[in-house]
């Protein structure tokens, strides 16, 4: 078995010195920092547009300071918490243990400073440190409504409306139209604001940890974009008559146009996958990394605007640190997440909390409503609203072309009706459903545990045991969401006439897009593998043998051989076929036939080998085999002077998915816990010609970025509309805070909290 080194934590030292580390680190940068004073006396669309170039489009990280003069310091502190949800309980997580530990808030926050006094220059490196981080709690109310009095609503959690809110920016046009109902109509400056209230995901969370706590790198969940802002810190003083150190937070951030760099470096060079978000990387690792590297020392005041997909990490100091943290969805989002996020989470099944097709479907009803009212009007807020409308209609194109059956659809009495209400998630890789997908009638649990699948696992080889006769299941009718298209589509071609430029088509019918698709839908590929898939007796289920002898990397090549010699010569039993890659026996079912050749690949090893997934060959009417493509890299053909074998273009770890999909699942073509160490060893496995193409490719794509920014004209600032932006640097005070009584409350039992 070919394994792997693996880099360790190694935690921060309290005597770190992040400002001398930035200044000799090559790769090192400050991320830019901007005023909230300075931001306050700019029109809106100035600062929205600045954000959206420097933080979606250039991918890059922004922090605005000084929020800490305009926040309650009373309502904000340690004291206040303690007086008003010292008694309230949550999970602690110890983060040496992996483990959470249940204790109340009062409970914690009296011990901060115990937990901190255990780490010292001489101490912080041991392993048994206790590292106790109270994260992903509920902001308390008061909190939240206090901050939308602060945050500028273009960015503040679930708006609705750009153009609410006290403390936003004045725009620089007149105010839109408005509906009958007084409601602005201008896009929103959190799409998650779409959905109804039940369906929301509640991200708005408090993040409160001690010198020695920290959160693994990790990309921000279905590619939205992340702020985070420190609302107060211990400062130095004495509290309970103990001394406390300055709290502040160090992040160590990437850019979203690095973000395949970042991902293989993590996976070749630290032998992790960044996707588990399940490593904190040493210091010494970001040091030695190829891309740069952006550092923040985030104090009380500093809100920290986090790209889409860019990698990062932080490590609180300090007695104490307070956060508050929140995510938005955005057009922007919204394509990134389809075009890759998604697909990433499926494959390691991380929950999709964000329902993000639901997202696309309700913003569009909405958006439509208000476009409607709107009538004729050219309002630059209505024009950017339209613009946003259709990027939306076209991703629900997308949606509804994957669910687009065969002209064999099934009839409508043989699929199953349930009425959408956002709580139907894949048995498998726990992604939210938004219409179509399979459930087995047989495999039904406890209390009417049913098990569903989702088209894309399904096209993967992931279900049941029962393999096939699975049956049909949409969540809304499917002539309510082609009535929806349509209609949507005539709204976009009612205001692309009003352009002036003769040239700009609407979109095309339903019917017109999936003839132009060129492949089989989602849905089609799934209908067809039912077909070809054997169904397994429930009550007498078999093995499903995932893995071919040469995914084995444990298997000697002596037993290997004599499977070969046991078989006739090349040829395959009846009713199978050999795969051309890894000479192992098959089922038909599990291959990939080639339309010129009639070699067989089987999936696993156009996964490993080609970068592959099983779709990439389904969904092709008239597929061709890598050898007919000469890429084939196997081990004959590599002999052949006229191929171009192909180099795995990243490395694969391998997953464990059964740990965490249902116990009743099953991965019937691909055996996604393997890796494809042994064929890159064949390769060289050279980790610095891999990363130095992809920091090739991410380079040329930046320049193109870039590009496209200085054809579109956007070029803003923060000193006036049409100049270079402005970025200080200004130094931020630690907060001055009153003394901390003892605490009152209630607390649970202090026995069980180890501070040896």
């Amino acid at each position: 078995m070919i394994q792997r080194s693996r880099a360790v934590f190694e935690p921060f030292p309290p005597h770190l010195d992040i400002e001398e580390e930035v200044r000799t680190t090559k790769k090192f940068e400050f991320a830019k920092k901007i005023s909230f004073d300075s931001i306050a006396q700019f029109p809106r669309e100035v600062l929205e547009l600045y954000i959206l170039t420097h933080v979606v489009k250039l991918g890059l990280p922004l922090v605005i300071t000084g929020f800490d003069k305009h926040l309650d310091k009373d309502l904000f502190s340690e004291k206040w918490l303690r007086r008003h949800y010292a008694s309230q309980t949550y999970d602690a997580r110890d983060l040496g243990k992996a483990a959470n530990m249940r204790l109340t808030l009062g409970h914690y926050l009296k011990n901060m400073s115990t937990l901190t006094e255990l780490v010292s220059p001489t101490t912080y490196n041991r392993p048994n440190i206790q590292r106790l981080y109270l994260k992903d709690i509920d902001c308390p109310d008061e909190w939240h409504k206090s901050l939308e009095e602060v945050i500028p609503s273009s960015f503040f959690y679930l708006n609705q409306s750009p153009l609410k809110g006290p403390r936003s920016p004045a725009s620089q046009f007149p105010d839109p139209p408005k509906t009958p109902q007084g409601q602005s109509v201008a896009r929103s400056g959190d799409l998650m604001s779409s959905l109804p209230e039940a369906m929301r995901a509640q991200n708005l969370m408090c993040y409160i940890g001690h010198e020695g706590t920290y959160t693994p790198a990790h990309q921000e969940m279905c590619a939205s974009l992340g702020q985070n802002l420190m609302v107060e810190a211990s400062d130095g003083s004495f509290e309970h008559g103990k001394p406390t150190r300055p709290g502040s937070s160090i992040w160590l951030m990437t850019g979203t146009q690095e973000r395949l760099m970042v991902a293989e470096y993590w996976t070749s060079m630290l032998g992790h996958n960044l996707d588990l978000e399940n490593h904190f990387a040493q210091l010494n690792a970001w040091k030695s990394a190829p891309f740069t590297t952006y550092v923040v020392e985030q104090r009380p005041g500093d809100l920290i605007l986090v790209p889409p997909l860019a990698a990062h990490q932080v490590w609180n100091r300090g007695t104490r640190t307070m956060k508050v943290a929140w995510n938005r969805i955005t057009v922007e989002t919204l394509e990134m997440a389809f075009d890759e996020a998604l697909a990433n989470a499926r494959m390691i099944c991380r929950d999709e909390q964000y329902k993000n097709k639901a997202i696309v479907y309700y913003t569009l009803d909405r958006y439509s409503d208000l476009l409607r009212k709107a009538s004729k009007s050219s309002h630059p807020e209505v024009r950017m609203l339209q613009e946003d409308f259709h990027r939306l209609f076209n991703i629900y194109t997308d949606i509804l072309l994957s669910e687009t059956f065969s002209k064999n659809s099934p009839a409508a009495k043989e699929i199953e009706f349930e009425k959408f209400e956002s709580n139907i998630t894949c048995s498998y890789c726990r992604c939210n459903i938004f219409n179509r997908f399979l459930t087995c009638p047989w495999c039904v649990g406890e209390g009417n545990d049913t098990y569903d699948i989702c088209m894309d696992c399904y096209v993967l080889g992931r279900s049941c045991q029962c393999i096939s006769k699975l049956k049909w299941v949409e969540q809304f009718p499917w002539k309510q969401l082609t009535g929806k298209h349509e209609t949507w589509r005539q709204q976009i071609l009612a205001f692309k006439q009003d352009d002036r430029d003769p040239k700009l088509k609407g979109p095309p019918t339903l019917l017109v897009a999936r003839s132009k698709l060129g492949r089989k839908s989602l849905a089609e590929i799934c209908q067809e593998q039912m077909r070809l898939r054997p169904w397994v007796d429930y009550k007498k289920p078999k093995e499903i043998k995932a893995a071919t002898p040469s995914d084995d990397e444990g298997s000697d090549s002596e037993s290997r051989a004599r499977k070969r010699r046991k078989s006739n010569g090349n040829k395959a039993p009846s009713g199978k076929g050999r795969c051309h890659m890894c000479k192992s026996s098959e089922c038909l079912w599990k291959l990939a036939a080639c339309e010129k050749c009639n070699l067989y690949y089987c999936y696993g090893s156009l996964f490993r080998a080609f970068d592959m997934l099983p779709q990439d060959a389904m969904q092709k009417p008239h597929w061709l085999c890598p050898k007919c493509r000469k890429i084939c890299n196997c081990s004959s053909c590599r002999q052949d002077d006229n191929m171009k074998p192909h180099q795995p273009f990243n490395i694969l770890l391998g997953h464990d998915t059964r740990k965490i999909a249902d116990p009743r699942s099953v991965e019937s073509l691909v055996n996604m816990r393997l890796s494809n160490l042994a064929l890159l060893k064949t390769f060289g496995d050279d980790n610095a010609d891999r990363l130095e193409r992809l920091r090739c490719d991410e380079e040329k794509r930046r320049q193109q970025q870039q590009q496209q920014l200085a054809d579109n004209d956007i070029h803003v600032g923060l000193d006036s509309p049409h100049s270079e932006p402005v970025i200080d640097n200004p130094v931020v005070d630690d907060s001055q805070l009153p003394g901390i009584p003892i605490d009152p409350a209630l607390e649970l039992d202090g026995s069980f909290m180890n501070f040896g």
